[in-house]
């Protein structure tokens, strides 16, 4: 990360608690127990298709008058959204969440919504486990971000640094997906559903692209604990959770409804999904299955993300604002 972003997110951060009580959005509020309009935002990534799913098939009925769903492409977007009070209610990492919210900014984690769905994609048969990337050349999105953190973090366990492997930061999975695939890097860590891209287009052009390494698998190695990666769930700020505080169950049960549907029929899923991600509906069908969709309460799996808080924090509790969050941070 530069200079420049450091200090522009800062600035956005001390612009936002500064500010944080005029962000609730007016007119979002009808009555405590009914919005106007339900603005839910996500990545174009596996939880995005659930909560595009539940607003396409009116889960949100009974909540709001209107819902709609609309991606963010980069966690930068995603700060500027929530710190802006543009964005209210959006799936976000829980690293990230967890740094906004030590660094006083109002956000607190509703639930997870997926346990892991990173992966290293190569046509390299002789790739299969983290050490084997050394000497490779590497494609990576989102550096000082989630993804980068938990890959460096990998890394380090397994004794490899930067004089060990090249690696080249991406500003986006898709941006990897194409070093890759143009053949400028022998391997991409990217989520889904830019693994399944990666695999279908590699695919039509001849390549045999494949998931040779599933981050996931490979954290728990290195825990020692499940192949768990609570990575992200709904975060909410105080316009719904302190404002309507009633409605927080009920978005999470509408989400947890839908989810049995996403699983059951990913390619109808995907068809709900396709116009939101911005993706094919057969790249966003195949990647559901590999996505580890869940729907669980924050408060319920806190223990499971404070693991990955400390594994990914390392010598570095500034990745998640100094300190592990309060048990306020976990609805």
């Amino acid at each position: 990360m530069t200079s420049r972003q450091s200090l522009n997110r800062r600035a956005l951060l001390r612009g936002a608690v500064v500010s944080a009580s005029a962000v609730a959005l007016p007119g979002l509020l009808r009555a405590q127990d009914r919005l106007d309009q339900l603005a839910l935002f996500g990545p174009p990534a596996g939880p995005s298709v659930t909560l595009a799913h539940a607003v396409a098939t009116d889960r949100f009925a009974d909540i709001a008058t209107a819902a709609t769903m609309t991606a963010w492409r980069t966690p930068d977007e995603l700060r500027a959204g929530l710190t802006s009070g543009q964005i209210v209610a959006s799936v976000v990492p829980a690293q990230l969440a967890a740094n906004l919210y030590n660094r006083g900014f109002p956000i607190r984690l509703a639930n997870i919504m997926t346990e892991g769905l990173l992966y290293v994609l190569s046509e390299d048969r002789e790739i299969g486990a983290i050490p084997d990337l050394a000497g490779r050349s590497v494609a990576v999105p989102f550096r000082g971000d989630t993804p980068e953190i938990l890959f460096t973090q990998l890394l380090r366990h397994h004794g490899l640094g930067e004089e060990d492997l090249t690696v080249s930061y991406a500003g986006t999975p898709v941006e990897a997906v194409q070093l890759l695939l143009a053949g400028r890097v022998e391997a991409a860590m990217v989520v889904e559903p830019a693994a399944s891209a990666a695999v279908i287009q590699g695919r039509q052009a001849g390549k045999d692209v494949t998931r040779v390494i599933d981050i996931t698998a490979e954290w728990g190695a290195m825990t020692g604990g499940p192949a768990v990666l609570p990575m992200a769930g709904l975060a909410l700020t105080e316009a719904i959770y302190a404002e309507a505080s009633g409605l927080v169950e009920p978005i999470r049960a509408a989400i947890r409804e839908t989810l049995p549907e996403v699983l059951a029929d990913p390619e109808a899923a995907a068809a709900n999904a396709t116009g939101v991600l911005g993706l094919p509906v057969p790249v966003i069908a195949e990647s559901v299955p590999n996505s580890r969709l869940v729907a669980r309460n924050a408060s319920e799996v806190r223990s499971e993300i404070e693991a990955m808080f400390r594994a990914m924090a390392g010598d570095d509790l500034g990745r998640i604002g100094g300190k592990m969050p309060g048990e306020e941070f976990y609805l």
